[in-house]
């Protein structure tokens, strides 16, 4: 569960005043041979020549794009300015579930969200640059995105957190285009397996990635997410874990957003 003094220093009030900037660019990614567009939030006090300030890697859920935070969920923007932290929103192409598609090279999100988007982001913004300061976060299909990225890529982020996390993809054969991504179950069952965030707590041994993750506890995604807490505190990797009250809904999400913030601050400062 989560430890107490995060849950301690959650006690905050929320600007009420939004002053964050939000801007939209496009990045030319080599790997899909397209230009995809992002959305990104600059905190109060961000400028070119100031200090460098740590990124948020925001992965919005299925069927949604890259302005679902600053626009869905606005009050990301009062908590980029609280925190000072920029908040990078990639769009994910509706279902692209951020992999590297072994089955259609037009969707090589992996690739664009860890490298070419990164690299693009630290050249362009006043960014703390180092692994240290970078971390990666999302949203019900983003949530398994920000796992399966941070847990793969762990040379890049210094933290993964998720809120209702699609952790486990194999009782989902036929939702949110995930076999267009990776094949039909019935074809390719090992990639369901693979794919699926609950199996890969293996990859955290002897690696370095803060974990945060929340769940409601009517969410459709509850059971995958309690199944990977108790295997990750069966092999005692340590990671913050929290359950509350709701479902898959943006009223929970409204509410859960604040945690991450909460849990990103508190390790950021810590590096």
């Amino acid at each position: 569960m989560l430890r107490l003094s995060l849950l301690l220093s959650f006690i905050f009030l929320v600007p009420q005043v939004l002053s964050a900037n939000v801007a939209t660019f496009e990045v030319y990614s080599q790997s899909m041979s397209k230009s995809v567009p992002n959305s990104i939030i600059l905190p109060k006090g961000y400028s070119a020549e100031g200090r460098p300030l740590p990124v948020m890697y925001a992965l919005h859920g299925a069927t949604d794009d890259h302005t679902f935070w600053p626009t869905i969920v606005p009050k990301i923007k009062a908590l980029a300015d609280q925190y000072g932290i920029i908040v990078v929103c990639p769009d994910g192409a509706k279902t692209s579930w951020y992999i590297d598609s072994p089955i259609d090279p037009k969707f090589q999100y992996e690739t664009y969200i860890t490298q070419e988007l990164v690299n693009y982001v630290d050249k362009h913004f006043n960014t703390q640059s180092d692994k240290a300061s970078r971390a990666i976060m999302g949203l019900s299909m983003g949530g398994f995105g920000a796992f399966y990225l941070g847990i793969r890529n762990s040379n890049v982020y210094s933290a993964a957190t998720s809120t209702s996390g699609g952790f486990d993809l194999r009782p989902f054969p036929n939702n949110w285009d995930i076999a267009k991504r990776i094949g039909s179950q019935a074809q390719y069952p090992a990639n369901w397996e693979n794919y699926s965030v609950v199996n890969m707590a293996a990859l955290l041994k002897n690696k370095s990635l803060a974990l945060f993750f929340d769940i409601g506890v009517d969410d459709f995604f509850y059971n995958a997410n309690q199944e990977f807490h108790q295997t990750l505190e069966s092999m005692h990797i340590p990671h913050s874990y929290l359950e509350m009250p709701g479902g898959h809904t943006l009223a929970y999400w409204q509410k859960s957003i604040n945690y991450h913030f909460v849990f990103l601050d508190e390790h950021f400062k810590s590096n």
